[in-house]
């Protein structure tokens, strides 16, 4: 058993954290067991377990248990006759159980209708809930899988309030020419940030309601990613670099990688580990909000989308013309706590390991207590959470695997 070496102590007063640093070293991917196809998008549940990942003008796969196996979901939604589905995105909700899907191109007896899937069961079946219009570009889901918002290639952006039942346009630019091409949500849904392909960057903090332009440049925008506070942003340029945003798109920086075709980025929810990928053979990763970047040590492919995992320890990537890598790092999480009135709130990322907290009075005997209190996730920060009362006496805290 490894138990995290840092201690918090109730001696502590208001809200302490102990950061533990990751060693700044690139990653290691291994190719997983999944069919060598057209992939063209991918998206993780927030402990990386429940993978899902679309082939373009094939079927939809997932897996759960972090790429090891895939299985076709039934329902599949290339069954419409001779008709193939292009899908353009995917997306999960932080329990993997809530799966959507969108296609840029869906003939179900309709040409040229772009339609929305979803799955309530990790993918093992499909729905068909909505044929909007066509070109559908990108999807992002809640933590909860309940709101969901959609952009349209020359149209506008949708959103659902009750995973994907019903949709409703928003009041975002739908002239022609807007070519709306990723979007990205908050954990709760709230904070959308989505963006042109040959224009700016926008953002909403109203699920929607109303769009702000920021100050982002006007370029080829390709993907997008938010922390789950939506205060941490990321986009990649198809054929630039790579800016990311610490004040919800307020401001931008341009970060220091190589000008190439970016096609996908993904955050974790604090938005300090950033993972993006090029069709030129490039993954790159930051520990650091993008301030430092690292090249991975990985086949030069078509690599076409990538997935991170809540705490960015489980990443995956999907290959257009090849396969699906998977990459995994040992979590070494931070215990928060907080003290208010006479409770203590302990917080750690969510993670696919199962941490458990241990107490003891006395540093000097070895006989800690694991507590029996499960942890809840919180939806908003996809941190998981204790809340215990106050011991009225000095007590020591640790987290540590089973």
């Amino acid at each position: 058993m490894k138990s995290i070496k840092y201690l918090l102590s109730t001696v502590s007063v208001g809200c302490a954290c102990l950061g533990i640093t990751f060693a700044a070293s690139a990653q290691t991917w291994t190719q997983t067991s999944a069919p060598r196809t057209n992939w063209i998008a991918i998206a993780s549940s927030a402990d990386g377990t429940t993978l899902v990942a679309a082939v373009d003008a094939g079927e939809i796969y997932a897996s759960t248990n972090s790429g090891v196996t895939w299985q076709k979901g039934t329902n599949s939604p290339n069954f419409h006759g001779s008709f193939n589905t292009v899908w353009s995105s995917v997306a999960a909700s932080a329990d993997g159980v809530k799966l959507a899907a969108t296609s840029d191109f869906f003939n179900p007896g309709a040409p040229g209708v772009g339609a929305i899937f979803t799955s309530t069961n990790s993918g093992a079946g499909w729905t068909m809930v909505s044929s909007i219009i066509m070109d559908l570009q990108s999807i992002s889901s809640s933590a909860d899988g309940n709101k969901l918002a959609t952009v349209v290639s020359d149209g506008g952006i949708y959103v659902s309030t009750n995973s994907g039942t019903t949709w409703t346009q928003t009041s975002a630019p739908n002239a022609p020419n807007s070519d709306w091409t990723p979007i990205a949500s908050s954990a709760d849904g709230t904070k959308l940030v989505a963006a042109f392909y040959g224009g700016g960057i926008y953002i909403s903090t109203n699920s929607g309601a109303t769009w702000t332009q920021t100050g982002a440049p006007s370029t080829n925008w390709f993907s997008c990613a938010s922390s789950a506070d939506g205060r941490k942003l990321a986009a990649a340029v198809s054929g630039g670099g790579i800016y990311t945003s610490t004040n919800s798109g307020t401001s931008w920086t341009s970060n220091s990688v190589p000008v190439t075709s970016w096609r996908g980025v993904a955050s974790s929810a604090d938005g300090s580990r950033l993972v993006a990928v090029a069709t030129k053979g490039l993954i790159v990763t930051s520990t650091n909000w993008g301030a430092a970047w690292l090249s991975n040590n990985v086949p030069s492919n078509h690599w076409w989308s990538v997935a991170s995992s809540a705490d960015g320890t489980k990443l995956a990537a999907v290959v257009y013309g090849g396969g699906i890598y998977t990459s995994y790092t040992v979590p070494k999480p931070s215990l928060c706590l907080a003290a208010s009135n006479n409770s203590l709130a302990f917080s750690w990322a969510m993670t696919s390991t199962n941490f458990v907290l241990q107490k003891i009075s006395n540093l000097s005997k070895a006989n800690w207590t694991t507590l029996t209190n499960k942890p809840v996730l919180n939806l908003t920060n996809l941190q998981n959470q204790i809340i215990l009362p106050s011991p009225g006496s000095n007590v020591f805290y640790r987290l540590k695997t089973p």
